[in-house]
Formats: structure tokens, sequence, C-alpha cells
């Protein structure tokens, strides 16, 4: 299956389907924009949060983007709620296009599967926002979805 500027493609290291640029993209540039399918009841392994207490399936490609623990997109939560992928840095073509889940998820409670990211800083799990260390909060600044910021200082209140 081919989009604007990607392609969805088998991945290397058994990690499956994957989401791989047919073209170079540069920092900050929109590399994928999100589109909800339909709104879920509840929070599953593939539900993308998209508020406080709000869950969705998205739809098209950017549902089958790769977890990693060292992404190359962050997060921008378009005018339909749905999360964007901006490019952290530049991204050559033919690289795969992956994001940190916790950049949408506040905790990632259903998704059993061990990371297999095989980045230098793989967590080891696929976790959420909640479960990431300041410095790792403070490396994907300005780019997660905004309510994940608000939860955060809610907690802090509690």
């Amino acid at each position: 299956m081919q989009a604007d500027g990607y392609e969805l493609r088998r991945a290397a290291d058994g990690k499956g389907d994957g989401v791989f640029a047919l073209r170079g993209f540069r920092l900050g540039e929109t590399v994928m924009v999100g589109t909800i399918q339909r709104r879920l009841k509840a929070n599953h392994s593939h539900a993308t949060q998209v508020g406080r207490c709000e869950y969705v399936q998205l739809g098209g490609l950017c549902a089958t983007v790769n977890h990693s623990c060292d992404p190359n997109c962050g997060v921008w939560v378009n005018s339909t709620g749905a999360p964007d992928l901006v490019a952290r840095g530049d991204i050559a073509a033919g690289e795969e296009i992956t994001f940190d889940y916790a950049m949408r998820n506040y905790s990632v409670d259903n998704f059993a599967i061990r990371c297999r990211c095989h980045a230098r800083t793989c967590r080891g799990s696929v976790t959420g926002w909640k479960d990431l260390s300041d410095d790792r909060k403070a490396a994907y600044a300005g780019l997660v979805a905004p309510y994940l910021i608000e939860m955060d200082a809610e907690m802090l209140l509690e």
C-alpha cells in the first residue's frame, strides 16, 4: 500500500509491517496526517488516545506506524483531534517512519508485546507518557499531545 511520500512494507528484524519514507522529509515537516476512523468506548491495544479519557481507532497508514523508543517523528494534534506525525529531524528516503506511542498515550496498559525497536535507548517495553523519565519528556518537548502535559500538571497538584 502506498500513499503520498510513504508506503507500507515488511520491516526488518521481525517487526512485521512498517511505514517507510519514499522521499526525504525535513525537520518540522508533516510526514503523515492522522485521520480518525471511529471513536471507541474504551482503551485497548490498538487505541489511540485523543483526550484525557477519549480513544479512537485511527484510519489510513498512520494506524500502522511502528513504535520506537528513539523515534524520527513526533506528534502534533490536528484540527480533527487526530495525531499528525512530524519529523523530529531529517528523514531519508527508505527510512522507516516511527514515533513513540508515549507521545499520544498517557498509559499503555494493553500492549503486552515487548518492544522490538532495537534502539540504543530502548526501554524494553512500550510504555505511556506517565512512565517516561523527565529527560525523555524534555527531549520530546513540543512534539507530544497537549493533553499529556495537562495530565502531568494535574498529577503534580494531587
